[in-house]
C-alpha cells in the first residue's frame, strides 16, 4: 500500500509588501534584512492600506524601491518634521520614519528630538551603521571611538571628535516616547528580537500610545573595509560594546486618544516619572 505523500509546509514566503525586484544594495549591507523585517510586521498588522511612510537622503532612499507602500520624500534629517505634519492632516494613517544615523543623529538631531518630545504618533526605524555609507565612509556622528572613516582615517578621537551619540538611549528618556529599542541583523536570533521590538513599537502608535522608535544595528561592509562576514563579527563583537542590545523603555500600558498630535497634559504627568530603566 502506497503511502499518501505529505502535503507541503510553507516554511517562508516574500511578504506581501516586499516587492519582487533586485536589491541595489552593496553585497552583506543590513538594509535587505531590516526592509523584510518591516514588511512582515505591516502584513502581519494589516496596515498596508493606510500606512504612509517618510525616507530622506541616504541609503534608506532605496527603501522606496523596496517596499509598496505610499512614500513620501523628505529633505536630509526632516523626516520627523515631515512625518508630523502627515500626522496632523492624516490621522488615520500609519505613519513611519525609516532613517539612517547619519540622517538622524546628525542633521535631523532636533527634527527627531522634538517629534519624541511631542509624543508624535509617528514609529521610527533607525538603523545606525556608523558611518556615511551613500557619501564615501566619513565618521558620523554614530561612529565607534578609534574606528577609522574617510575623514577620520587614523581612527575616531574623543578629544577631537568627541564620543559616539546614544540617540535611542537620550530619546528613551523624553515622557513622549512610549517605545525604544535597539536591535541587531548580526544572526537569527537577533534578527527575531530586532523583529519582535519592531512589531511592539508599531503597535504603540496603533493603540495611541506615544512616539516609538526602533535602532537596527546594522553593517557596511563596503564603508567598514570588510568582507562580509568580517563585519557580521566586527557588528556582534565590538559594536555591541558601544550600543548594547534590548528595550530601553517601554511605556505601553498607558493609551491616549490615538487622533491626538501630542500627549495631553494628564498623560505627561502619568509618563513623567518614568525612567529608561523601565520594561
Amino acid at each position: 500500500m502506497s503511502a499518501v505523500a505529505a502535503a507541503p509546509r510553507v516554511v517562508y514566503e516574500r511578504p506581501a509588501v516586499l516587492t519582487d525586484v533586485s536589491t541595489r544594495y552593496c553585497p552583506g549591507c543590513g538594509h535587505g534584512v531590516v526592509h523584510r523585517l518591516l514588511a512582515e510586521v505591516i502584513d502581519e498588522l494589516g496596515v498596508a492600506g493606510r500606512t504612509i511612510a517618510v525616507a530622506p537622503v541616504g541609503c534608506s532612499v532605496f527603501a522606496y524601491e523596496y517596499l509598496s507602500l505610499d512614500w513620501c520624500e523628505a529633505p536630509h534629517g526632516r523626516a520627523p518634521a515631515v512625518a508630523t505634519g502627515i500626522r496632523r492632516v492624516r490621522p488615520d494613517a500609519f505613519v513611519l520614519t525609516y532613517q539612517g544615523d547619519g540622517d538622524l543623529a546628525a542633521i535631523g538631531t532636533g527634527e527627531i528630538v522634538h517629534a519624541a518630545a511631542r509624543g508624535e504618533l509617528i514609529t521610527t526605524i533607525f538603523v545606525n551603521n556608523g558611518i556615511y555609507g551613500m557619501t564615501g565612509g566619513q565618521m558620523a556622528p554614530t561612529t565607534l571611538l578609534g574606528q577609522k572613516t574617510t575623514s577620520s582615517p587614523t581612527g575616531r578621537e574623543a578629544s577631537l571628535a568627541g564620543y559616539p551619540v546614544p540617540m535611542t538611549e537620550m530619546l528613551a528618556v523624553l515622557p513622549g516616547v512610549a517605545f525604544a529599542g535597539r536591535g541587531s541583523v548580526a544572526d537569527p536570533s537577533a534578527i527575531g528580537k530586532t523583529k519582535a521590538m519592531i512589531r511592539k513599537a508599531c503597535e504603540a502608535q496603533l493603540r495611541g500610545e506615544g512616539f516609538a522608535i526602533v535602532e537596527v544595528l546594522s553593517n557596511c561592509p563596503v564603508g567598514w573595509g570588510m568582507t562580509a562576514p568580517e563585519s557580521i563579527r566586527h557588528l556582534k563583537e565590538v559594536v555591541v560594546g558601544t550600543y548594547p542590545l534590548g528595550v530601553l523603555v517601554d511605556r505601553t500600558g498607558g493609551k491616549r486618544n490615538a487622533g491626538a498630535p501630542h500627549p495631553a497634559p494628564s498623560a505627561r504627568a502619568t509618563r513623567s516619572g518614568a525612567t529608561a530603566q523601565e520594561g
